[in-house]
C-alpha cells in the first residue's frame, strides 16, 4: 500500500491581495490530509478520474501514464483513500488510450449496475465493467464521432436516459483535423450506458472557447448547471443552464472569477453545500495555477455569486499543469479529492489525494 505523502509545502495563499472578495483557506502545507496515489520518477503520471463503488467506501482511480494521452492505470483503494493498491491489470488495447480516461456509475432501467470508462479523441472509446470493476470489457468505439476530455460529465436524467458531456475545437468530432470553433456536445444512452446516440452541440459562443463541461443537478433536482472552462483565457470560466433535462441551454454567462479554472469537478456535502474542484486560472489570484476548490450552493451559481469561500488544496510548482481532479463524498462526509500536480521542484507530475470534510473547513474560518 501507498504510505503518506510525507513532505511539505509552503504557505503563500494569503501573500498577496486576492481579486475576490471571500476568503481562502490554505491546506497546502498540511502533509497529514495529503496521500500519494502513484508516483513514478522519471514518469509524467496524471489526469486521474476516480468513482465510489457500491460499498461507500472503495474507490477505483484510472489515469493515463503521460499527458493526456498514454497507457491507462488503474488502482483501488478499499479504506476511503488512506491507501491505495499497486496498479490493476487492465484490458491489453487500455494502453492505446489517446486521451484522458474518465470514469462513471450507470444503472439501465432493468436494475443492472456498470461502470463506463471513456477515451477520447477520434473516436470515442469506452470500456464496461458490470462487477464492480472487478473486470473490465476492452475499448471499443460508441460511434464515428470523436471529442476532447470524453466523456467531461455523465448526467442521469429523469427518464432513465443519461446525458454524457464534451467538447471538441473542429479537430475530431468527424476526423477533420483541422481546429475550427469551439462547441460543447452531448450524446444520450437509453439502455444504462451501453450504446450512444449522435452528438448534439449544447453551447457555442462567438468568441470564447468554451469547453470541460462539469455538470451539477440543483439540489431540487429541476435544474442541470455546466460550469465551462474558457480556453482563450480572455474572460472568466462560463456556466449554462437547462430548465428541461437537457433540451434547451442559456445563453453562456461569465462565472465569478472566484470560480474561474479548468476542469470544474463538483460534489454535494451532506449539508448541501457545493465543494468543486478545478485548476485554479483567475488572473491575479495568489493560487493562479494551483489545484483549488469552492465552497458555496448551487443558488450562488445560479445567481452568479462568488460563494463562501475558497480553499488551496496543494501548491503546483508550474505555471498551470495541474488538476484534473476526482472529487468522491464519503458516508461521513469526508471529501476524498484526487488529481494530479508538480508537487515537487524538478521532478515529473504524480496522482495525490487529499482528505476533508467542510465542518474542518467551517472552523478553520472561525478560528
Amino acid at each position: 500500500m501507498t504510505a503518506l505523502l510525507l513532505f511539505f509545502l509552503p504557505n503563500v495563499a494569503a501573500s498577496q491581495e486576492a481579486p475576490f472578495s471571500i476568503p481562502t483557506i490554505d491546506l497546502a502545507d498540511e502533509a497529514h490530509r495529503q496521500v500519494v496515489v502513484d508516483r513514478e520518477p522519471g514518469q509524467y503520471l496524471g489526469h486521474p478520474s476516480t468513482v465510489l463503488l457500491e460499498d461507500h467506501l472503495s474507490i477505483l482511480v484510472v489515469y493515463p501514464q503521460g499527458h493526456g494521452r498514454g497507457p491507462i492505470v488503474m488502482k483501488k483503494s478499499s479504506d476511503g483513500g488512506l491507501t491505495w493498491s499497486e496498479r490493476l491489470p487492465v484490458p491489453e488495447n487500455w494502453a492505446t488510450s489517446k486521451e484522458v480516461p474518465t470514469l462513471f456509475r450507470v444503472e439501465d432501467q432493468a436494475g443492472v449496475r456498470r461502470l463506463i470508462l471513456f477515451s477520447g479523441l477520434y473516436p470515442i472509446r469506452m470500456a464496461m465493467s458490470e462487477d464492480d470493476g472487478e473486470t473490465w470489457s476492452p475499448l471499443s468505439p460508441i460511434g464515428d464521432f470523436g471529442g476532447i476530455v470524453a466523456m467531461s460529465s455523465v448526467v442521469g436524467l429523469k427518464d432513465g436516459r443519461y446525458m454524457a458531456l464534451f467538447h471538441d475545437d473542429g479537430r475530431f468530432l468527424r476526423n477533420r483535423g483541422e481546429r475550427t470553433h469551439f462547441q460543447v456536445f452531448k450524446t444520450l444512452s437509453g439502455d444504462g450506458g451501453r450504446t450512444w446516440g449522435s452528438p448534439e452541440v449544447v453551447t457555442e459562443h462567438p468568441e470564447a472557447d468554451l469547453c470541460e463541461p462539469g455538470a451539477i443537478r440543483s439540489p431540487d433536482g429541476r435544474t442541470i448547471a455546466l460550469l465551462l472552462r474558457e480556453n482563450s483565457r480572455k474572460y472568466h470560466s462560463f456556466v449554462v443552464f437547462s430548465h428541461d433535462e437537457g433540451e434547451t441551454w442559456t445563453e453562456p454567462r461569465e462565472l465569478p472569477l472566484a470560480l474561474t479554472g479548468d476542469r470544474h469537478t463538483a460534489k454535494y456535502a451532506p449539508d448541501g453545500r457545493l465543494f468543486v474542484s478545478f485548476r485554479d486560472m483567475a488572473e491575479g489570484s495568489p493560487t493562479e495555477g494551483d489545484w483549488v476548490g469552492w465552497v458555496g450552493t448551487f443558488d450562488d451559481i445560479l445567481a452568479g455569486e462568488e460563494g463562501q469561500y475558497r480553499v488551496r488544496l496543494m501548491d503546483n510548482m508550474n505555471p498551470w499543469d495541474t488538476a484534473y481532479p476526482g472529487v468522491e463524498v464519503l458516508p461521513d462526509g469526508t471529501f476524498v479529492v484526487t488529481t494530479y500536480g508538480h508537487w515537487v521542484e524538478g521532478e515529473e507530475p504524480f496522482v495525490v489525494s487529499v482528505r476533508f470534510s467542510l465542518s474542518e473547513l467551517d472552523d478553520r474560518l472561525r478560528d
